[in-house]
């Protein structure tokens, strides 16, 4: 029995006999009280592995644990941390055991063994603690408290017994136990804590506690928050996403919502909160600081993160430090001198402190322990900044949006406050201060780094250490020097090129007119020149780019070279391998904080101007000062400090409402009997302003009638629709102010859907809500980026019943019926362009659809033709309006309805010219009466004929329906193409979608490379190549060189030369020497190296731009028609940004990670070949961790772009339609909208972060295993004698490079792959077809001034769009003689204007031939015809520069020409008026004039170019009465030689022409003086004539 005992044991406690005596008690035998120490580890294995094997064995296979039931115990994150360090120190015990063990003769089972089964069971413990936490039954809890107990009394025994003896202080067991000891109380204190708070055992009633909301709703993907702490650390949750993402796309749906600590309100509450609460009583005017605020409400988490950033940074220290030890290890032991002496206590061999770090093998592990430790506090470092920035980005978008609800139009329209302003705030500043926070903890970070590495340079290499850290910090002023400068250029190069944006897009949306004037190579050409300057710039960019990256790259070898020669001067000889080789990693490590502080501060800078901008936002004008909000009064400060005996006591927080109520009766009671109806609304000795103090409306008394129908007339510009905004209190009052009554019946309009309203405005404000909403329809048509049907419901509910009533009153379901997916399409800015007529009726039938009690309905009729108008008028205002008793204000130019008004006010240059009825202006003013009645008397009282007469509204369906049909055509044809090239990729693969998604798109990079041209390609590949060979070339010389050295102190070096001093100063410079040339070519290659990467980008951007831009504008007009023009704006905004900018420096990043990853593999392997071995499974997990993660980066980047988008548009539509969504009083629910569209681009952004995250960590970690790996591999092969100790250095050296390279050269794959799709969208364009601008004439042989006499012969004319569509026109013939006037009607899409653009040559004439002054247009060169001959369009075209400009481009003509014109297009008065006259400023789109203005310079336009064919496309359909008769007139007189064609929108227009031509379905039905076609009773042209009577 005692024998098998003992042969049992035999291995256990070692083979000696007195082991196992017990003589001096059982306790006194070590061996005994380790056997003690394993009982607590084996009791848990025992009773956890049942359980969790049973219970989660059995639940996991039917159903995964939802993360609803998640729910962290008390302590949790304090558990986590004390387990992993009591793993940790049980890896070291069991190190020291084995390192005991081997210097013993026999095993000693009892050394290691407790630490190894220690180490299983804590792993167990944290395992099943998990698993009891995930599914929240924390009874079972109670097996680890006892395993705490009884691990804690064992240890504590053997730490009593071991402390006994007087000489244990200096073993390093002491320690290991004590901490151990220690770490096993605090585990129990914690377990204690759970059971104290949730109250699980012992207790009457168990605390019942529900996980946080956000895990409830199950609709929160983004798990970091809640996940344990290892999961936290290594982004373990995110695997199912970014492997699934292999398989199918990552949708919106995938990523979820946000949980509520990071949702845009509620941390847009946080800095509101922080921001409001700088205003104090005392100073209620302070502007508040936003830093201020940013710190109060985002300050601990960066804290958090900087804590992090120190430890990694410190632990990062540990790399060098464990190199220099290994090597100076290695080095000993080559050395036989020195025999280790062993101490023994009870027969047990101890280790002392010393030791342990002496040992190579626990350096090495100590070095891999560190570096993962180090990256994964770095990771978790840049995690919390970025989760931080995202949330202050939240808050910040919604703080500048909710200003945007209360900025002061005067702002927007004076344009101190432009669109583009509010776009770079949303878009740039606050994506800058995002940049920043993320950036920022290495603000502070980065001088402790910098001063720690020196400290350490200065302990091994001595003084000469500070010689190369001086060179790295000399440098850094020049480094930040080249940073501000790229920031200027950068800036500079931003103006220039939103500059070419702003060209390009008034080129794009004029296109047809340049084209149809032969201007646009004068367009192209100013783009071009805007382009030269953008280039410049980039030049400068590209130059002081490659400077920073060859700064970056240089300045290591620098340091690293004139450390080394002055080493050399001091010490007479080299330096140690050891220390050489920590010197040389400290410098890699000193590098980066320096390269990246000139970033930070570059960024910090550009944060500050950030603020500003945004302080400066945030204090800019508000509309009214709170009245809009409380309705009554419109801003009735300062001159009108009584308007109705009212005192001045306005308290900014009280509403005005209060002080109103007081003025309601007398008001009432003054008025004159007469007037006793009731008032809606009533303005009062107004006078009004757009904020620069010039009066627009003066001396306004007048009253809006309850339940009436009230017009608005008068001439273009004379203050109608101001008027209207006035009303709506978007004015600032100069005096006087606007009432509006109280109104019971009201209804409040969804009070209930608004989660805002309960944060943001105070209950007075609610119940001050007076003033209800206005529905309002702008002049110019305001859209959402939704479907039609949101367009028009515009949050009410949806009333089937109502909706289409509505859609009937403004017949727009022919238009609803040819949108693709009828009136769920979308419209708007990004959706499908409609027309100014469709889009017109679009928000009339918004303001129809709103159940409010008064419409303002601005000029609903003046894209309309007489047709839809009459409808409109009749069906939806006298009859659907007025059926509700709804107050109606009409403004408008069509007299003829006046007949209908209950009350009419007649305005005149911005004051009321009459005010009442009908009949009391015909009986008071008969001169104004009879004015009007001979402008109505042309169509006054046919409105009841109905005969079907079609017009403008039919032309713009057909175009809608061409631009459709062609489109889905063209979407065919490109899905077609897309798949094509999906089946040719993977015809040999099963699975199409995976191979699909991992391919990198080599055939695009080629394109982009060969268009930077094949030498600079050239050059580029081999001066990389180059570069890296000299770089290992200086680190190899450098092993060899202190190798000799060390060599020769030991005198072990075989050599036949006298090894005397002469000797090794001889060796030694003649190493110098070749350091220093080798050193020097290093740098001068890098200089070239990223030289040469920066222009060949330049020059590839350069040639890109250049071909786009030549295929887009020579572009047939059908290219125009087909393709959106936010399509075309993208390639030429978003992705020529990146193609400059941004493909170059991934570029550059990616070649030079690549092979410093490449040499540093390929060096240690050289070194130690059998590193090879441990490769290749690094390699094959290197591969899959890439290939998952380029597809789920690509999904996530795309996600991001996608729901930006949105967003941004949200902002600038919001800008765009402040007054509407002000009058309607919708803020609540665009804030709303805006508050979601910022979660879910906030959503998709965390996730690309938590994925960056993901893939760091992993390449991290894989770094580590390679440091590992190659240690393992030299200390290996060092026992075996297999090379010298020098070289082991420069390995380590390169391994520690290549973990911090990893990374990026997925990162940039990544990247790179996103960016090359910019290249690939730009390069789909560049395949389009161009006009054929040559013709078969020469120039040279069109006489100067044709087409002299206008003879226009018309032969078996056909024309189509395109070859693939039906013909248009149909053979046709006419003859027009020279100086004739001919008029062309016919319903709409019988082919009008397609015979007006056939004149230019715009559409495909593909048989017959249009015959001008005998010669044949389709021979002539496209630019000569287009530019002798003139037209008008239907849609007027302003372009932004100044009016002279805009007459006459080419700057051909005389001012007086110019005057001429502009006095026959009645201009003349109104340009003198103007600042700078000729020269005055016209805003983007002439945004400055109205409608009917910018039409009569268009007429300007068409007079200045003197030829004898002049084209009037449906050129009067947007003005009023008075100007259209004036221009008929002219045309009459001023064009009496000339021949002109009008192709008519009102048939009356036409009836003075010398020859009538009427079309149907593309042929020419009647062709005849109008006298004559209008005898034939049944004919087309007079039935028309009736129609429009």
């Amino acid at each position: 029995m005692e024998q098998l005992d003992g042969g049992r044991a035999l291995s256990f406690c070692g083979n000696n006999s007195s082991a196992y005596s017990v003589t001096n008690g059982v306790l006194n035998n070590p061996c005994f009280v380790d056997a003690l120490n394993l009982v607590p580890h084996v009791f848990l294995l025992f009773i956890t592995f049942p359980i969790l094997f049973i219970g989660w064995g059995s639940q996991s296979s039917k159903v995964q644990i939802h993360h609803n039931t998640w729910l962290h115990f008390p302590g949790h994150n304090m558990r986590w941390i004390l387990t992993f360090l009591l793993l940790l120190v049980h890896v070291c015990e069991f190190s020291e055991g084995i390192v005991c063990n081997m210097m013993m003769g026999t095993n000693h089972l009892h050394l290691f063994m407790p630490a190894f089964m220690g180490f299983v069971a804590a792993t167990t413990s944290v395992v099943y603690y998990h698993n009891i936490e995930t599914s929240n039954f924390p009874k079972l809890l109670l097996v680890l408290f006892i395993y705490w107990v009884l691990a804690f009394i064992t240890k504590s025994i053997k730490l009593w017994k071991f402390a006994e003896d007087k000489d244990a202080a200096q073993y390093i067991r002491l320690y290991i136990t004590a901490l151990l000891v220690i770490l096993y109380g605090l585990l129990m204190a914690v377990e204690i804590n759970v059971i104290r708070v949730r109250k699980y055992v012992f207790f009457a009633n168990p605390q019942k506690v529900k996980p946080p909301e956000d895990l409830q709703d199950l609709g929160v993907r983004f798990l970091q928050p809640f996940v344990n702490l290892l999961s936290k650390a290594t982004y373990w949750w995110m695997n199912p996403l970014i492997v699934g993402a292999h398989k199918r796309p990552i949708e919106l749906k995938k990523i979820g919502k946000l949980p509520i600590a990071m949702r845009a309100l509620t941390n847009y509450l946080r800095l509101k909160d922080a921001y409001e609460d700088q205003r104090t009583p005392e100073d209620p005017d302070r502007s508040p600081s936003i830093w201020r605020s940013m710190y109060r409400a985002f300050g601990r988490p960066i804290l958090l993160s900087s804590t992090f950033r120190y430890l990694a940074d410190l632990l990062g220290f540990a790399g060098p430090l464990c190199i220099s030890g290994i090597v100076e290890q290695l080095n000993s032991e080559k050395d036989p001198v020195g025999n280790k002496t062993t101490d023994t206590h009870f027969e047990n061999y101890l280790m002392s402190s010393s030791d342990l770090l002496q040992n190579s093998s626990i350096l090495a592990v100590l070095l891999f322990l560190a570096l993962i430790l180090q990256r994964t506090f770095l990771q978790a470092s840049y995690y919390v900044t970025i989760e931080t920035g995202i949330n202050m980005r939240g808050a910040l978008l919604a703080m500048i949006y909710n200003k945007i609800l209360r900025l002061s139009t005067s702002n927007m329209s004076m344009g101190e406050m432009t669109l583009g302003q509010i776009n770079n705030l949303v878009a740039i500043e606050t994506n800058q201060l995002m940049w920043f926070l993320f950036l920022c903890p290495n603000l502070w970070a980065m001088p402790v780094q910098i001063v720690m590495g020196i400290i350490l340079l200065r302990y091994f290499m001595g003084s000469s250490a500070l010689v190369g850290a001086s060179v790295i910090v000399l440098l850094a002023p020049v480094q930040y020097l080249i940073a501000t400068k790229l920031a200027d250029t950068q800036k500079i190069t931003l103006e220039h090129s939103t500059d070419r944006v702003k060209k390009t897009t008034e080129i794009l949306k004029g296109i047809k007119l340049l084209k149809l004037y032969a201007w646009e190579n004068i367009f192209c050409d100013s783009v071009e020149e805007t382009r030269g300057k953008e280039l410049t710039s980039l030049r400068t960019f590209a130059f002081y780019t490659s400077m920073s990256i060859f700064m970056n790259a240089a300045i290591p070898i620098a340091a690293v070279l004139a450390t080394f020669v002055t080493y050399h001067i001091l010490n007479e000889e080299g330096p140690s391998p050891s220390q050489a080789f920590a010197a040389l990693s400290l410098f890699h490590i000193l590098v980066t904080p320096l390269f990246l502080l000139s970033t930070v501060v570059r960024f910090a800078v550009k944060a500050l101007v950030s603020v500003q901008k945004l302080g400066e936002f945030l204090q800019s004008d508000e509309i009214g000062d709170d009245s809009w909000r409380n309705g009554d009064i419109s801003v009735s400060f300062e001159a009108g400090k009584k308007p109705m005996g009212m005192t001045k006591a306005i308290n900014r927080k009280q509403p005005m409402r209060y002080q109103m109520d007081n003025y309601e009766q007398p008001t009432r009671r003054q008025m004159r009997p007469s007037e006793t109806e009731d008032v809606a609304v009533k303005v009062t000795g107004g006078s009004f302003t757009w904020g620069n103090n010039l009066l627009t409306l003066s001396d306004i008394n007048i009253r809006i009638p309850t339940g009436q129908l009230t017009m608005i007339v008068g001439q273009v510009g004379c203050g109608k629709s101001s008027l209207l905004l006035a009303m709506l209190g978007e004015m600032q009052a100069i005096e006087g102010g606007v009432y509006w009554s109280k109104q019971p019946d009201c209804e409040v309009i969804h009070e209930g859907n608004i989660s805002w309203s309960e944060a943001e405005e105070s209950d007075e404000d609610i119940r001050s809500k007076n003033r209800n909403s206005v529905a309002y329809a702008a002049q110019k048509s305001w859209l959402l980026n939704a479907t039609v049907e949101e367009n028009i419901t515009f949050g009410s509910p949806f009333n089937k019943q109502r909706y289409k009533a509505v859609i009937d009153a403004c017949s727009l379901q022919p238009d609803i019926d040819l949108l693709p997916f009828g009136d769920q399409t979308e419209i708007g800015e990004r959706g499908i362009n409609l027309s100014g007529g469709q889009r017109q009726r679009i928000c009339v039938a918004r303001a129809l659809y709103q159940n409010t009690n008064i419409v303002f309905l601005d000029d609903p009729f003046s894209a309309l033709d007489i047709h839809l108008s009459d409808h409109l008028m009749q069906e939806g205002i006298l009859k659907f309006l007025q059926d509700d008793k709804r107050t109606v204000v009409l403004v408008t130019h069509k007299l003829q309805y006046l007949i209908h008004a209950d009350w009419i006010i007649a305005m005149k240059d911005g004051t009321v010219l009459r005010e009442g009825t009908l009949k009391d202006i015909q009986t008071h003013d008969v001169e104004l009466y009879d004015h009007w009645k001979t402008l109505m008397n042309r169509q006054d009282q046919e409105l009841e004929k109905d005969i079907q007469q079609d017009s403008q509204t039919t032309l713009e369906r057909k175009t809608l329906r061409r631009a459709f049909y062609s489109r889905e055509a063209k979407n065919q044809i490109d899905d077609e193409d897309e798949e094509e090239e999906a089946e040719e990729e993977d015809d040999d693969n099963f699975s199409t979608t995976t191979n699909r998604r991992s391919k990198i798109p080599w055939k695009v990079c080629w394109c982009y490379l060969s268009s930077g041209g094949f030498f600079m390609v050239f050059l580029m590949i081999f001066s990389n190549l180059l570069k890296h060979s000299v770089i290992v070339a200086i680190d190899y010389w450098l092993a060899n060189w202190t190798e000799t050295g060390t060599d020769m102190v030991n005198g072990t070096r075989p050599t036949n030369s006298s090894t005397n001093g002469t000797n090794t100063t001889v060796q030694d410079s003649y190493y110098l020497l070749v350091f220093i040339i080798l050193c020097a070519a290093g740098i001068t290659l890098c200089l070239i190296t990223s030289l040469t990467v920066e222009f060949l980008g330049l020059s590839a951007a350069t040639n890109l731009h250049h071909n786009l831009l030549n295929k887009i504008i020579h572009a047939p007009i059908r290219f125009f028609d087909i393709t959106p023009l936010g399509q075309i704006l993208n390639r030429f905004s978003a992705d020529t940004n990146i193609i400059d900018q941004h493909i170059p420096s991934t570029l550059e990043s990616l070649t030079r990670s690549t092979l410093l990853c490449l040499s540093g593999i390929g060096v240690i392997a050289s070194i130690t070949p059998i590193f090879l071995v441990a490769l290749v499974p690094l390699a094959v997990a290197f591969y899959f961790i890439q290939k998952y993660f380029r597809v789920a980066s690509k999904d996530l980047q795309d996600l991001d772009d996608s729901t930006q988008l949105p967003l941004l548009c949200h902002f600038s539509e919001t800008a765009e339609g402040l007054t509407t969504i002000r009058a309607f009083r919708h803020e609540a629910r665009f804030k709303q909208h805006m508050l979601e569209l910022t979660d879910t681009n906030n959503t998709a952004y965390l996730f690309l972060s938590a994925a960056n995250r993901w893939l760091e960590v992993r390449t991290d970690y894989l770094g580590a295993v390679i440091v590992l790996a190659a240690a393992a591999a030299s200390i290996w092969s060092f026992h075996y004698g297999l090379h010298p100790g020098g070289l082991v250095g420069l390995g380590l050296t390169y391994a520690l490079t290549v973990t911090n390279y990893l990374n990026w050269v997925v990162r940039n794959l990544a990247d790179l792959e996103v960016q090359m799709a910019a290249v690939k969208k730009v390069n789909s364009f560049l395949s389009t077809e161009s006009e054929n601008y040559e013709g078969s004439m020469d120039a040279s042989q069109v006489p100067e001034n044709w087409p002299q006499d206008g003879e226009i012969k018309i032969q078996g004319l056909c024309v189509r769009y395109d070859p693939m569509l039906k013909p248009v026109l149909k053979h046709v013939n006419a003859y027009i003689k020279p100086g004739q006037k001919v008029g062309i009607c016919g319903r709409t899409g019988s082919g009008k204007s397609s015979l007006s653009l056939a004149f230019f040559n715009m559409v495909d004439i593909f048989e017959g031939k249009i015959i001008i002054d005998g010669i044949d247009i389709c021979k002539l060169p496209l630019q000569t015809l287009r530019s002798r001959l003139s037209i008008i369009l239907q849609d007027p075209v302003l372009f932004s520069g100044s009016i002279r400009f805009n007459l006459d481009p080419e700057k051909m003509c005389t001012d007086d020409r110019l005057w001429e014109a502009l006095e026959i297009a009645q201009l003349k008065n109104m340009v003198k008026a103007l600042p700078g006259g000729l020269d005055a400023v016209v805003t983007e789109g002439g945004e400055n004039f109205s409608v009917g203005q910018r039409q009569l310079f268009c007429l300007a336009r068409a007079f200045v170019r003197k030829s004898s064919i002049f084209i009037m496309d449906e050129a009067t359909a947007s003005i009023d009465m008075a100007t259209e008769n004036i221009l008929q007139k002219v045309v009459m007189t001023a064009f009496a030689d000339r021949t002109v064609v009008t192709i008519a929108h009102r048939v009356h227009t036409i009836l003075t022409a010398d020859l009538v031509i009427v079309m149907k379905r593309g042929n020419i039905m009647e062709y005849d003086k109008p006298e004559t076609l209008l005898e034939q009773e049944d004919g087309m042209f007079a039935s028309f004539v009736k129609a429009d009577m």
